[in-house]
């Protein structure tokens, strides 16, 4: 792995351009949000009608792409974001499940007929496996989701319950590098710059229980990734904040 290594062209660039890749990853955290709050006020089953606007809200926004291969792939990315976002609140606060998103996902697919059911499926598949295809929805997805448990573990009260948080997300992290193997590195980058921004600006106040659970996510990222890699989300994350610095000092002169 070298860092100067390019990212090779996306190649559903041209059925969802970066704009439309970034809305989808903002959809999906949106959708989850509510699901999940959906979740945790009741423990009956999901409210149908609730269920069926917002999934009419998905169908429509993927209906509204000009073919039926863009319908798919935005159909795919919003499942995928779902999915993910699921996966790891699942696993962080070690939930059994939650209902009202797998009956979201379900009313989702249902919609379909037998040939767009094909594309569906041939998107999300590709998705998950070419590293660089949907890159702009797959940074934005993860930087969403590691910003969302970092600020719950920011919120902890207790040193038990930062650290289960921080096992659970340093654990998403590397399952991504390697899943990931040429491009995580830079969605582990970005997630890390954007943890640090929101620690030095004035989104998250400052707080032991922040520092704490940072460094020991720092800390388990060290020793567990190889030095090579580990230094290099170290370098372009901190590019990144520089970035940040400047251009926040920019706007206040």
């Amino acid at each position: 792995m070298t860092t100067a290594n390019p990212i090779p062209a996306d190649q559903l660039a041209k059925l969802a351009n970066t704009d439309i890749q970034r809305l989808a990853a903002r959809m999906a955290q949106d959708v989850f949000a509510g699901v999940f709050r959906q979740a945790a006020v009741t423990d009956a089953a999901p409210d149908v009608g609730v269920l069926g606007e917002v999934a009419a809200h998905c169908y429509d926004w993927c209906q509204a792409a000009a073919s039926d291969e863009a319908r798919a792939l935005r159909l795919a990315m919003l499942i995928s974001g779902l999915d993910q976002w699921g996966l790891a609140y699942t696993q962080a606060f070690k939930l059994d499940a939650i209902h009202p998103l797998t009956a979201l996902i379900g009313g989702l697919r249902t919609r379909l007929d037998a040939r767009n059911d094909m594309l569906f499926q041939k998107y999300f598949e590709q998705i998950d496996v070419v590293e660089s295809d949907a890159i702009d929805f797959k940074v934005d997805l993860r930087r969403g989701i590691h910003l969302a448990l970092w600020h719950a573990m920011a919120a902890c009260e207790t040193a038990e319950q930062i650290e289960a948080i921080v096992q659970a997300l340093g654990s998403m992290m590397l399952a991504l590098n390697q899943q990931m193997p040429e491009l995580g590195w830079r969605l582990l980058a970005d997630a890390l710059a954007n943890i640090q921004i929101a620690l030095l600006s004035d989104v998250v106040p400052e707080s032991a229980q922040a520092q704490e659970g940072t460094q020991q996510l720092f800390a388990s990222l060290r020793h567990a990734l190889p030095q090579e890699r580990y230094q290099a989300i170290l370098a372009h994350s901190g590019q990144a904040v520089v970035a940040w610095q400047q251009a926040s000092r920019v706007k206040k002169d």
